[in-house]
C-alpha cells in the first residue's frame, strides 16, 4: 500500500507505531547533524525526520538531495516531537524515517506552494494544479462539496427528484447570448449550450414528476466580473400544485438550513419587501440590508429654491453617512469624481455637514439658508458628526448612481461584513421593462413568468404596471436565487409571447414544443434557481467565486492553462460546414 495513513491524523497516540506516509514535500530544513521534511497532503502535514544518530548515512544524503513538491513514500516509526507545533494537528509528533521512496520528481514550482504565497493571479491561473495545493484553494473547494452535500440531503428529504436535462438544446433570442454548437450531422444548424434548464424543468412537471431538482452547469456569453463565468452553476428547482408562499417557505427552509449547518446561525422568518420598495430605499433590488444609508427624499425639502440643478431634476435623494462630517474637502472631492466616472454617471454630488458642533456646512450654501438645510438634516435624523451625500437626476439613473456610492462608502468604511448574514426576499416585480434601443417590451425575468393573478386585467392596457408573480431571494447585497410562478396556460403564454414582440410563427418556432406540452394537461408550477457558485462564496465570507470554482475563467473568458479557447484545424472546420470570412 502507498499510505497507512495521512498527513493530517497522525497525534501522540500514535507514537510507537510503524506507518507509511506518501505527499508532496512542503519545505526541507537541513541542520547538517539533522534533516527535516514537512510532507504535505489534502489532510495536512507532519514532520519527518532523519538525524546522523538514528538514521541511515545513506538514507540521509538520499533526503538531502530531494526538492520542493517532489512525491515521495516513507516508513516509519512515530515519535515525539522535542518541539512541538501547536498550529497543525499533528505538531506533538514526527516520522522518525526507516524507507525513502521517490515516487516523482518535480521541477521548482513557479510560485510557493504556502497560503501566502509569492504568486500573481494570472500565473496561478496557468498552473492552477499547484494553486489548488495550496490551503486557501483547497479548503474552499472542500467547503464547496460540502454545500452541495448539504443542498442535495435537504431537497432530498423534501421529496425532490434529481434529474438531468439535455446540455445540447435549442438557441433562443430571449436573454443573454447563447453559445453555440455546430452539428456536423445537420450541416448549417446549430445546438445552444443551455443559459437554464427553464424549458425543461417546466415539460418534467407537465411530466408529472412533482418536485424535481438538479446542479446544473449552465452557459452565458455576457461579459464577465468578480461574481460572474461564462460556465456556472446552478441549482434549480421546480414544483407543482404550488403558489409563490410554497416556493418561499420550502427554499426559505433550505437557506436557513445551511445558515445553520456552516455558519451556525439561526433565522427566525425571513423579511420581505417589494421591488418598488427596494428600489425606493435602497436603489437597487438586491439591497444589503446589513447597514443603514437608506434614501431619502428631497425634492419637497430642496426644489425651488433657485438652485437649478434641483429644480430640473426629476428626483432629489441622498443617504446619511454617519460620523463622517470630518472628512475633508480633499476626499469630498475624491468621492465627487468617483461618482462622475463613466461606470456611475453622475454629473455631481452635494454634501451637507452637521459638525459637532451643531454647526451646518454645504457645498450649496449660495442657495440654501441654515434654517432650510436644517429640516434636511431633521428629515434624515441625522446627528452631530454626520455627513449627507446628494444626488439629482432622472430617477431611473439617480437612484442606482447613489446606490453605487452607497455600497462604495460601506466598503470604505468597513461596514460590510462578512460573517454578518442579513437574508430578504424581494418580490413583485415588474413584468415587464421596456428597451429603448429595441422599442419594445423585454420579460424582467424570463417569458414564462406569470403575472400577478390582480393584474392579468390590465395586461392589454397598461402592460408597464403589470407585476410579476416573481421572486429573488438576496443574501449581504447579491441576488443568490430568484424564480416566479410559472404560466400555465397556453393562451396566456401566447399573449405574453405577443407582448414580447413574437409573431404566432416565431413563438411556435421557438417555443411550440412547450406550448404544445401544455395542451395535455400542465398542473400549476412555480420554481427557483439558486447561483451555486455565489451562495458557495458568500457562505465562506467573499463575493468573488474564481477561487470557489476548480478551474475558472479569467476576465477575458480564457483558461489560461489549457489555452482556450483556441482555433481549430480547417478540417475540422469543413467537417462542421464552417467558413471563417476575413474581412
Amino acid at each position: 500500500m502507498y499510505r497507512t495513513h495521512t498527513c493530517g491524523e497522525l497525534n501522540e497516540s500514535n507514537i510507537g507505531q510503524k506507518v507509511i506516509l506518501a505527499g508532496w514535500i512542503q519545505t526541507i530544513r537541513d541542520k547538517g547533524f539533522v534533516t527535516w521534511i514537512d510532507l504535505r497532503d489534502r489532510y495536512g502535514i507532519t514532520q519527518l525526520v532523519f538525524d546522523e544518530q538514528r538514521t541511515d548515512k545513506d538514507l540521509i544524503e538520499k533526503a538531502r538531495k530531494l526538492g520542493r513538491e517532489y512525491v515521495i513514500q516513507v516508513s516509519g516509526t512515530v515519535i515525539e516531537r522535542s518541539s512541538k507545533n501547536p498550529n497543525i494537528s499533528t505538531g506533538s509528533i514526527e516520522i522518525l524515517v526507516e524507507k525513502l521512496s521517490i515516487l516523482n520528481e518535480s521541477l521548482v514550482p513557479p510560485f510557493t506552494i504556502e497560503d501566502d504565497t509569492d504568486g500573481g493571479e494570472e500565473i496561478r491561473m496557468k498552473y492552477r494544479y499547484l494553486d489548488i495545493r495550496r490551503n486557501p484553494v483547497k479548503d474552499k473547494l472542500i467547503f464547496r462539496s460540502k454545500v452541495a452535500q448539504l443542498v442535495r440531503n435537504y431537497l432530498s428529504g423534501e421529496g425532490f427528484i434529481e434529474v438531468e436535462t439535455p446540455v445540447l438544446i435549442k438557441s433562443t433570442p430571449e436573454g443573454a447570448r447563447d453559445f453555440v454548437v455546430p452539428s456536423r450531422i445537420n450541416p448549417g444548424q446549430f445546438y445552444a449550450l443551455p443559459q437554464s434548464p427553464q424549458t425543461f424543468k417546466q415539460l418534467l412537471m407537465v411530466a408529472g414528476l412533482d418536485k424535481y431538482f438538479q446542479l446544473v452547469k449552465c452557459f452565458r456569453d455576457e461579459d464577465l466580473r468578480a461574481d460572474r463565468q461564462p460556465e456556472f452553476t446552478q441549482i434549480d428547482c421546480e414544483m407543482s400544485f404550488v403558489e409563490q408562499e410554497d416556493v418561499l417557505n420550502t427554499f426559505e427552509g433550505l437557506t436557513k438550513h445551511l445558515l445553520k449547518e456552516l455558519k451556525g446561525i439561526s433565522f427566525d422568518k425571513f423579511p420581505r419587501m417589494t421591488y418598488a420598495e427596494a428600489m425606493r430605499r435602497y436603489g437597487n433590488d438586491k439591497p444589503d440590508v446589513r447597514f443603514g444609508m437608506e434614501f431619502i427624499e428631497l425634492n419637497e425639502e430642496l426644489q425651488n429654491n433657485g438652485f437649478k440643478v434641483f429644480d430640473e431634476a426629476e428626483l432629489v435623494v441622498g443617504i446619511n453617512v454617519e460620523k463622517c462630517a470630518s472628512y475633508t474637502r480633499k476626499q469630498l472631492d475624491e468621492l465627487t469624481d468617483w461618482v462622475k466616472r463613466p461606470q456611475i454617471g453622475a454629473s455631481g454630488l452635494v454634501y451637507i455637514r452637521y459638525n459637532e458642533d451643531g454647526s451646518i456646512k454645504s457645498s450649496v450654501d449660495k442657495f440654501y439658508s441654515e434654517d432650510q438645510l436644517k429640516i434636511v438634516i431633521n428629515k434624515a435624523n441625522a446627528q452631530p458628526g454626520d455627513l449627507l451625500l446628494l444626488l439629482s437626476g432622472s430617477t431611473k439613473k439617480v437612484r442606482p448612481q447613489l446606490s453605487a456610492l452607497r455600497m462604495e462608502l460601506a466598503e470604505r468604511l468597513g461596514l460590510r461584513n462578512p460573517d454578518e448574514y442579513a437574508p430578504l426576499w424581494v418580490v413583485d416585480f415588474p413584468l415587464l421593462e421596456w428597451d429603448e434601443d429595441e422599442n419594445r417590451y423585454l420579460a424582467m425575468h424570463h417569458p414564462f413568468t406569470s403575472p400577478k393573478p390582480e393584474d392579468i386585467s390590465i395586461l392589454d392596457t397598461k402592460p408597464g404596471e403589470v407585476r410579476a408573480n416573481a421572486y429573488d431571494l438576496v443574501l449581504n447585497g447579491n441576488e443568490i436565487g430568484g424564480g416566479s410562478v410559472r404560466i400555465y396556460n397556453k393562451e396566456l403564454q401566447g399573449k405574453m409571447l405577443s407582448l414580447l414582440g413574437f409573431t404566432e410563427e416565431d413563438a411556435e418556432a421557438q417555443f411550440g414544443f412547450l406550448m404544445n406540452a401544455f395542451k395535455f394537461g400542465a398542473p400549476p408550477h412555480a420554481g427557483i434557481a439558486f447561483g451555486f457558485d455565489r451562495l458557495v462564496a458568500i457562505l465562506g465570507g467573499q463575493e468573488v467565486i474564481r477561487d470557489y470554482i476548480a478551474f475558472p475563467k479569467n476576465n477575458s473568458g480564457r483558461d489560461v492553462m489549457i489555452d482556450a479557447p483556441s482555433y481549430i484545424y480547417k478540417e475540422q472546420l469543413k467537417e462542421l460546414n464552417i467558413e471563417i470570412i476575413k474581412d
